[in-house]
């Protein structure tokens, strides 16, 4: 038997813009108050103007309103808010939010701050995949300097790809086809990664020349033992590590491919007991195989191809929003 869920009345949505407004409209069609929180700048804005209540938390800098823990948990206390969305960015990945929320009574919708912390660091989750038969290129923990990353890529055969563990969007990632290289850009990473997250930590991987890039989705429960894997996207069209085009189903997958892999990751979320919405990403080679890049936990920008894909976007007659708004405010919607 699951655990009894809280009900939930009253979300507040710690974030603006598109994803705020999906939220927002989302809690409408369930029937559930909502709470838009804005910075001094963000006063007249689009998800201010459309849910229930708003709560200024801040001057325009992010770092004092949308990244600033205490002022969130504060605009939820007055509200009276249940719960808390944090969307995608911002905090949505930060355990230790997670964790506030809790404390404070309130219910984090989205991965626990154990699951973040499995799956965040991209060496963690490599190690997670590891253990449980994902397949991985080959690699690297991480590195304690350069001379065990030349010594680790002329192990593994250049070029190799330095990554930040705790990055992404490209931050602190090069790639390398020589010792020589090695010494100059190692360092310049480094220091990319700390300053983008706060964190230098390094490692490598084989590089591939011309991959495709293809994600999977999972919506998870552990309370009801379900662990559903949506489909994968294709984002293969990208400029300087970010994503312009997805399109599912990839036609470069077979329908075994699919069923393989989609059987791999749904162990794994079962063994890790994963909540809530998060993607694995993955590249495939010249020669078809998938290998195991790294996780998001939460939900991502893309997640409406795979919900058109999957049928779960709908136009409800009961949505409180015109229906002519919605379609503007969601233009990847279907007529």
């Amino acid at each position: 038997m699951g655990e009894a869920m809280p009900t939930i009345r009253k979300v507040l949505v710690a974030n603006r813009g598109e994803i705020a407004i999906r939220v927002i409209r989302a809690c409408r069609e369930l029937g559930i108050r909502t709470v838009a929180v804005h910075s001094t700048a963000d006063a007249g804005a689009l998800h201010v103007r459309l849910a229930d209540e708003a709560v200024c938390i801040g001057p325009a800098r992010a770092s004092e309103s949308y990244l600033h823990i205490p002022g969130i948990i504060a605009a939820a206390e007055i509200s009276g808010a249940d719960a808390v969305h944090p969307g995608y960015g911002f905090l949505s990945e930060n355990p230790e939010f997670a964790e506030v929320c809790e404390r404070c009574g309130l219910i984090f919708i989205g991965p626990t701050a154990e699951n973040m912390r499995q799956w965040g660091s991209k060496v963690g989750a490599r190690a997670i995949a590891k253990s449980l038969g994902i397949p991985l290129l080959p690699g690297t923990g991480v590195l304690s300097g350069v001379e065990e990353a030349i010594s680790a890529a002329e192990s593994i055969g250049y070029p190799v790809i330095l990554k930040a563990s705790a990055g992404g969007g490209g931050r602190g990632m090069k790639v390398v086809r020589s010792a020589e290289q090695m010494r100059r850009v190692f360092p310049q990473a480094q220091a990319e990664a700390e300053a983008g997250f706060k964190c230098g930590d390094l490692y490598l991987e084989r590089f591939i020349e011309e991959p495709r890039h293809i994600e999977f989705q999972v919506l998870c429960d552990p309370a009801h033992e379900c662990y559903l894997v949506l489909g994968e996207r294709e984002c293969s069209i990208q400029r300087r590590h970010q994503k312009i085009i997805e399109e599912a189903p990839s036609i470069a997958l077979s329908a075994e491919k699919r069923a393989q892999v989609s059987a791999l990751i749904r162990r794994a979320m079962e063994h890790t007991r994963y909540r809530s919405a998060g993607t694995l990403e993955f590249l495939m080679d010249e020669k078809g195989a998938l290998y195991f890049m790294e996780m998001n936990t939460r939900i991502q920008v893309e997640h409406p191809v795979t919900e058109m894909v999957t049928g779960s976007i709908s136009l409800s007659s009961k949505s409180a929003l015109p229906k002519a708004l919605v379609r503007a405010l969601m233009r990847s919607q279907p007529p």
